[in-house]
């Protein structure tokens, strides 16, 4: 089989001045895509580059291929920006992996994605939005519990998601406020800040989908106040440990993994996701939010971390993710019998 793969890579995104210093970083290296391409073409397909942007319009139009592998996280500042490679998919009637462009338009729209899944039963932290400084000054004349979370609206890969978003009064929730506005042209969400551990879920698969862990991010300085910023997740290494799988109790393992997958399919997610919970003070996760395209860096993203320490292998954790895609497609069982699909244990 053919499968195209379709990306955006940071040295092909150019920034000016007005970007902030964390505007590439959802988009990928060579060595993501590089990975990628290897298990693909273990499973006996050619693999056809595709890029993003520009580059995937010409590329699409030019080059035959029989299905798309999808971690493009698509241009611009638009909140719908993951649903564009999966749109123009869909109209040139291309199979590919991944979540459809309502889940990834509904899923980077941080505030929508909090009422849907909430509206589902499943936990989540009081939150406000802010749209401009005048909304700014009411939430913080308001009695918004303190401390809070301040972050943007539209935003994944932890951008703007910094250690000093964390606030502890009025005045530095305004300053905060104020310069994420600024910084990144967009909503921005006040979140109550949940003190307790923070923990990420992966999921593959869709009938039924899968847990493949629950890992708990730990802290080397162990800390009330512990954010999983960007800083942080720069320097991982030094900063955190993973326990995966967490050590917690079996009642709220069970939580975490039932309002993962409440929160997977009210979405209408596929193949493949990464959710984020904190602890509250009596151990309960509360969710915080859902990337249906999470990061598959095969050194540094948290989804290939905890499928490691479950036992799984890259080649592993990509051929399900592309096995599940398949299935969801009629005749796809011809095309999944040339793949030599590795099954995990």
């Amino acid at each position: 089989m053919k499968i195209g793969l379709s990306y955006d890579l940071k040295n092909e995104v150019t920034l000016t001045r007005e970007h902030p210093e964390d505007a590439l970083e959802e988009y990928d290296s060579l060595e993501t895509v590089n990975a990628i391409a290897a298990v693909l073409e273990s499973l006996g397909h050619s693999v056809v580059k595709l890029s993003g942007g520009r580059k995937f319009l010409a590329n699409i139009l030019q080059r035959y291929v029989d299905f798309v592998f999808n971690i493009s996280e698509g241009r611009g500042n638009y909140r719908s920006r993951e649903a564009q490679i999966p749109a123009i998919l869909e109209m040139l009637d291309i199979p590919y992996s991944g979540s459809d462009p309502q889940c990834l338009a509904v899923a980077l729209d941080k505030p929508l994605t909090k009422k849907l899944v909430q509206a589902a039963g499943v936990r989540t932290p009081k939150w406000e939005v802010v749209s401009d400084r005048q909304e700014m000054e009411e939430i913080c004349r308001d009695s918004f519990p303190l401390p809070a979370f301040i972050k943007p609206a539209f935003e994944g890969s932890s951008k703007g998601i910094r250690l000093g978003c964390r606030v502890e009064d009025r005045d530095q929730m305004a300053r905060v406020t104020g310069a994420i506005l600024e910084q990144y042209q967009q909503p921005v969400m006040v979140e109550e800040f949940i003190s307790g551990d923070e923990v990420t879920v992966g999921v593959v698969g869709n009938s039924p989908p899968q847990i493949v862990g629950i890992m708990r991010i730990l802290p080397k300085k162990r800390s009330n106040s512990f954010v999983y910023s960007l800083e942080v997740k720069r320097d991982w290494q030094n900063q955190v440990d993973y326990e995966c799988p967490a050590q917690l109790e079996a009642k709220v393992l069970k939580k975490i993994a039932d309002f993962s997958l409440r929160a997977f399919d009210v979405l209408g997610c596929r193949d493949f996701a990464r959710l984020d919970f904190r602890l509250d003070q009596k151990g309960m996760p509360c969710f915080l939010e859902i990337n249906p395209l999470p990061g598959l860096n095969p050194k540094s993203s948290d989804l290939p971390i905890m499928a490691y320490k479950m036992g799984w292998n890259y080649q592993s954790l990509i051929s399900s993710v592309l096995e599940a895609a398949l299935e969801r497609y009629p005749g796809a069982g011809a095309l999944i019998k040339h793949s030599e699909i590795i099954k995990v244990g």
